[in-house]
């Protein structure tokens, strides 16, 4: 049985290479041409907008791109040019839904076939939305290692993943997703599922994620919204905890992020090293000081309080405590991102897909406009800065010679109006044109 499986293996991976090379262009030259152009770090827009990409890459971009001679135009008029957008919070491999209740049963009762074609599904409208990119940030059963996987071989459209396979944290805590269900229900969960007691524990969980694929290490290091059993500002990790599961990421050279809306676990965290903060609802002004002073990224996810605050203001069912922690949460996160962003910390481009439905990634640009931010720096956060916090920003992020050709369209000028982020009707990966509803048009 052994030889048997180890010949499959062997058979599968000689034939994967074939079938991923089918799925690249074949030596295309594109010249992309729009009204305007934002090259992903400028702090304006271009005009006009010229981007050239051949074989999968962009080989010149600017008004004074020379034009090979064998290139195929697409003139796409009064549009702006964008990097492909990145999305550093995401959880594509869960369903978005109305009804909390069956959400839960459907969780339960799916084959992981059955959530695997959900999320190949989800994973396509992110891309078709622009969404080039993204950083998946909590999963199960591999099924993001699975759909990352199937997306780099060109088996399902979808945007570029990095996954973390399980995240990180204490036994009854947000991360320990059997919390809230009687005991001898489901089995304890133990560090291979990512729930982990003490440094020791934290370090063997790191690296089991690694060990399983992770691309990144995600840690919960408060409680959470979303979760039943716990207060969603309290700290759920010491900073010995803290400390190793930073130091082994690291030591791995993989980056880490931590769920934390609570003021006292996100400051262990920083101070342990980690590399982003996620939500960040409760952080007061001395930790927003520190995250200043050792360049930690906020990742503020702004739509994913928005989308549950709707749920309740349309009387939706959502369990009584996480009801009274949504409201909680929204009434202090505008504050703090305000606060943040008058200190200049460094703030990323997240969302928390799936707590709001896949594809309306871009309505975040909106609500970090209405909290003040520029529009040129809202769209920069999806851009360049997000590539830096992903370590993939000799790749990706900015539109320039030597870069994947991630490149999509808006209509008209997002500066003026930041809602046109949500309405791409190009989007372009690797070279390979995903969609053009212009082309359909003619």
């Amino acid at each position: 049985m052994r030889r048997r499986a180890l010949l499959f293996l062997l058979i599968f991976v000689g034939l994967a290479p074939v079938h991923a090379q089918s799925q690249k262009p074949a030596g295309k030259t594109y010249v992309i041409k729009a009204a305007r152009m934002f090259d992903g770090k400028s702090s304006s827009l271009a005009k006009p907008g010229v981007v050239v990409v051949a074989d999968g890459k962009i080989t010149a971009a600017g008004a004074n791109a020379a034009i090979p001679a064998a290139a195929e135009t697409i003139d796409l008029g009064d549009a702006t040019l964008l990097p492909g957008f990145i999305d550093a919070h995401t959880h594509l491999t869960s369903m978005y839904s109305e009804d909390w209740k069956q959400n839960l049963i459907d969780g339960l009762q799916k084959t992981i076939p059955e959530l695997t074609l959900d999320a190949s599904a989800n994973a396509r409208v992110t891309l078709m939305a622009g969404f080039t990119t993204v950083r998946d940030v909590g999963s199960h059963d591999y099924l993001d290692v699975g759909l990352r996987n199937a997306i780099r071989d060109g088996v399902v459209p979808g945007p570029r993943m990095l996954v973390t396979v399980h995240a990180l944290g204490s036994t009854g805590g947000h991360c320990d997703h059997t919390g809230g269900f009687r005991e001898g229900l489901f089995p304890q969960s133990t560090p291979l599922q990512g729930v982990i007691n003490g440094p020791d524990q934290a370090r063997y969980a790191v690296r089991l994620d690694h060990k399983y694929g992770a691309d990144m290490i995600k840690v919960c290091a408060t409680g959470g919204v979303l979760s039943l059993t716990d207060d969603v500002d309290t700290p759920q990790l010491t900073q010995a905890e803290l400390d190793a599961i930073v130091d082994e990421a690291h030591a791995l050279r993989r980056k880490t992020a931590a769920h934390a809306h609570g003021n006292e676990g996100a400051r262990r965290a920083v101070l342990a090293g980690i590399d982003s903060i996620e939500h960040g609802s409760f952080i007061k002004d001395d930790t927003l000081e520190l995250m200043k002073q050792k360049g930690t990224y906020l990742v503020p996810t702004l739509i994913a309080g928005e989308s549950l605050g709707e749920k309740l203001n349309k009387g939706m069912y959502l369990p009584p405590p996480i009801a009274a922690k949504t409201r909680a949460a929204l009434a202090a996160r505008s504050e703090m991102f305000q606060h943040a962003l008058a200190k200049g910390v460094k703030i990323g481009f997240g969302t928390d897909a799936a707590v709001y439905p896949h594809g309306h990634n871009a309505e975040e640009f909106h609500l970090m406009t209405g909290l003040g931010m520029k529009p040129i720096d809202a769209l920069r956060s999806a851009a360049l800065p997000d590539a830096e916090l992903l370590g993939l920003s000799d790749k990706i992020g900015t539109l320039e010679t030597g870069k994947l050709a991630d490149v999509i369209a808006v209509p008209g000028d997002p500066v003026e109006d930041i809602r046109q982020t949500e309405k791409v009707f190009f989007v372009m990966k690797e070279g390979v044109i995903y969609r053009n509803d212009r082309a359909a048009q003619h």
